[in-house]
């Protein structure tokens, strides 16, 4: 009998060698004569144990992390193949801590299943949703997702279901589901996984979405610099056709729903929905003016559903186990789960579902396990590269949108970028500027011209030119950009600008020699 391995194939555990782990442990299997079986599946988000290697044994699955090809000899010695004691040998992953404490409903297959099996997709309850979804109306499973509390999990956090209603009630002869996989924030990736980990969650979910609003066609718009989960979603989509879940006759309801992936060409501004629309049209990517509101004209002027990959994801339990079971996990308007994931420095970085409510100073700490420099963390900066940066006395906050709005933060797309007590806030300002100049579409000019401005204004703070006056024309320039802006690239940017100067004024002062 074939001794069972799940092993990741994620780009992260990639990039830490973890190809190289899988032809050494064929090798050294080869030559004790142990016949071997391999599933290659998403990472489980322990970033820092990759990679991972589990071995099932007497039905369980045990967990070795981190294993390099250099560990694999004296593993096996160990008896790696017989799940054997190691230093490396972690038990179950569902016993692990870091894993143990999660909620995992967008994540519950991720590093279970063959991700691009349908079969096994199935039997681990995949498209109970939809198949749920076709016994109902359009109008039920939009009341369904409205009740369920989802809101929009790419930032702007917006009602998912007022959405969705809004396309449902529209007359039209074509409708559009569009997933927002341009996922460029800096410390996010969260998206990443689940399409590299789980594809036929987000297959399912924009299937479900299409046939709640009437829509025929969907695009995945995925970011160039994902290779990985593009060759997953293409591979997800073609077997999930061949076996009647997307087609001109879904399930055998008689519905159309297609799907394609269409590759991005790496601009940080195709984020922004309408840019996005843009792009996907074929021109130039800029933002639009609004109104029309995409729901009512959007994707070639038709009504577009267009939602991220972790909201569409959510959609299948959503379906499965129905609004309240997802409403029961959370607090306030803040429900169900985020995936958050913890970057920067960190000793343990990676994904971690938790329902709304977590505090970051658990995730920083408790799963994080704080900083891997031994230094004090003295800022983290939350929801991506235009998160506000939030100070020590606020990390007791909890993770809920309006939680962090009250503090003058986001939580964003969950992303987590920590830093210790050497860091220089007034250089971290700079750069929120700096990216604002370097990724503005242009179309707007308190983004276009602003952010260039200010970035000469900090270069002159920090240089110590009239630091006063200078300091307050920041201010005056982030205010123009938070109203002026046409999108959230330049109407967000002034958040972690302000918030660095708010909470960490000293290092904006003159530095004396």
């Amino acid at each position: 009998m074939a001794t069972r391995l799940y092993i990741s194939r994620d780009a992260a555990a990639e990039a830490l060698g973890v190809d190289e782990t899988v032809i050494a442990i064929e090798a050294a299997a080869q030559a004790r004569g142990v016949p071997l079986e391999i599933t290659r599946v998403g990472s489980r988000g322990m970033v820092w144990l990759e990679p991972l290697v589990e071995v099932e044994h007497d039905g369980q699955r045990i967990a070795y992390g981190p294993v390099n090809a250099e560990d694999v000899p004296a593993l096996v010695e160990a008896g790696l193949f017989d799940a054997k004691p190691h230093a490396l040998r972690h038990g179950r992953v569902e016993d692990i801590p870091y894993f143990a404490k999660q909620e995992r409903l967008t994540f519950a297959r991720v590093g279970i299943i063959d991700p691009v099996s349908v079969a096994q997709y199935v039997a681990h309850g995949g498209y109970d949703g939809l198949k749920r979804a076709l016994s109902m109306t359009g109008a039920d499973v939009v009341k369904e997702v409205t009740d369920s509390g989802l809101r929009g999990r790419g930032g702007a956090a917006f009602p998912t279901g007022i959405k969705w209603k809004t396309v449902h009630d529209q007359v039209a002869d074509q409708k559009y589901v569009v997933c927002n996989a341009d996922e460029g924030d800096s410390g996010t990736f969260s998206d990443r996984m689940v399409m590299e980990g789980d594809p036929l969650s987000l297959v399912e979910g924009m299937t479900i979405a299409g046939v709640a609003v009437g829509a025929t066609q969907g695009y995945i718009y995925l970011r160039c610099e994902y290779p990985h989960a593009e060759k997953a979603l293409r591979e997800a989509i073609a077997n999930a056709r061949a076996a009647g879940y997307l087609g001109k006759d879904v399930c055998g309801s008689g519905k159309t729903f297609e799907l394609e992936v269409r590759m991005g060409a790496g601009a940080y501004v195709c984020g922004e929905e309408t840019s996005l629309l843009e792009s996907l049209e074929g021109k130039r990517a800029e933002v639009r003016f609004r109104p029309p509101l995409p729901a009512i004209q959007g994707l070639f002027g038709k009504p577009t559903v267009i939602n991220n990959v972790i909201s569409l994801a959510s959609l299948p339990v959503i379906l499965q186990k129905g609004a309240t079971f997802y409403k029961d996990f959370g607090m306030g308007r803040s429900r169900g789960t985020l995936p958050f994931q913890l970057a920067g420095n960190l000793k343990r970085g990676g994904l971690v579902e938790k329902a709304f409510g977590v505090t970051l100073r658990e995730l920083l700490y408790d799963y994080g396990g704080g900083s891997a420099s031994g230094r004090p963390i003295r800022a983290v900066q939350v929801g991506g590269p235009l998160g506000a940066y939030v100070p020590e006395k606020d990390f007791d906050t909890p993770l809920d949108y309006e939680a962090f709005t009250a503090i003058g933060a986001l939580v964003g797309h969950g992303g987590i970028v920590a830093f210790d007590d050497t860091v220089d806030m007034a250089k971290m300002a700079r750069y929120a500027m700096e990216f604002c100049a370097v990724e503005s579409c242009g179309k707007c000019t308190p983004c276009r011209i602003g952010s260039t401005r200010g970035v000469e204004v900090i270069d002159k703070i920090i240089a110590g030119q009239d630091t006063a006056s200078n300091t307050e024309l920041l201010k005056d320039l982030c205010n123009t950009m938070l109203s002026g802006s046409l999108c959230g690239l330049g109407g967000m940017t002034p958040f972690p600008v302000t918030s660095a100067l708010k909470h960490f004024p000293a290092d904006f002062a003159p530095k004396r020699s």
